[in-house]
C-alpha cells in the first residue's frame, strides 16, 4: 500500500482536494476527525486537556468546547504547543491503526492521510510522498475571511499561527494549487493522482 501525506495552511482547499482523491478511489482519512475522536467525551486525552486547561474548556454536554479551546490556544504559542503534545501523539496512534487494517483490507491502495500540521509535528515523515495544498496568500485571506466569518486582524493572526506556506512547499513531492477555483484544482488533483499510480505500479514492479 502507498501512503500518502497531504497537508496546507488553513483556508487553501484541502477538503476539495480530498473529495476529489476519494472519487479517484484513494482512501483519505481526515486527520481532523481524528483529532475530535481522541479528545471525544470519556477519551483519556480529554481528561488531560481538562487538567492541563480546566472544565472551562467545556460545554455543557461534557464535550470539547473546540471554539473556545482555538481561542485559548491561537493566541498563546505556550499552550498551543501543550495542547498538541496531548492530541498529536493519539492522532498518529489513530492514523497508524487505520493504516494497518487498511493494507490488510486492500494491500494495493493508496491511503492519503490530511494533516495541516504534519510537517510541523514531523509526521509527514512517516508516508511514501508528501502532497502540499496551497493557495496565493490574498485568496487564503478571503476564503477565510468568508468561510469564517472573520475580520482582516482574525484572518491574518489565524494564519501567521501556523508555518508559512512557502516553508511548506519546500517539503513537498507534489503541489496542488487551489488559487484558479474548483476546475483547476480538480485537474491538477487527477494529475497528482495518476503519478502517484505511476509510481506505485514502479514500485510494485
Amino acid at each position: 500500500m502507498l501512503k500518502i501525506g497531504l497537508t496546507g495552511s488553513i483556508a487553501v482547499g484541502k477538503s476539495y482536494v480530498c473529495d476529489v482523491l476519494r472519487e479517484l478511489g484513494a482512501h483519505v482519512l481526515d486527520a481532523d476527525r481524528s483529532a475530535r475522536d481522541v479528545v471525544a467525551k470519556g477519551t483519556r486525552g480529554l481528561a488531560m486537556i481538562v487538567n492541563e486547561f480546566g472544565s472551562g474548556i467545556l460545554t455543557n454536554d461534557g464535550e470539547l468546547d473546540r471554539p473556545r479551546m482555538a481561542s485559548i490556544v491561537f493566541g498563546d504559542e505556550s499552550k498551543r504547543l501543550l495542547l498538541n503534545s496531548i492530541v498529536h501523539p493519539r492522532v498518529i496512534e489513530a492514523q497508524d491503526e487505520w493504516i494497518r487494517r487498511l493494507e490488510s483490507e486492500d494491500p494495493d491502495g493508496i491511503a492519503i492521510i490530511d494533516a495541516a500540521l504534519m510537517i510541523e509535528s514531523g509526521g509527514y515523515r512517516r508516508f511514501d510522498k508528501l502532497i502540499v495544498v496551497w493557495c496565493e496568500s490574498g485568496v487564503q485571506l478571503d476564503r477565510l475571511k468568508n468561510r469564517n466569518g472573520f475580520d482582516d486582524a482574525e484572518a491574518i493572526r489565524r494564519i501567521n499561527s501556523q508555518m508559512p506556506q512557502e516553508e511548506k512547499k519546500a517539503f513537498a513531492d507534489y503541489l496542488i494549487d487551489t488559487s484558479q477555483g474548483f476546475e483547476e484544482t480538480r485537474r491538477r488533483t487527477i494529475e497528482v493522482f495518476d503519478e502517484l499510480r505511476v509510481f506505485m505500479s514502479r514500485g510494485n514492479g
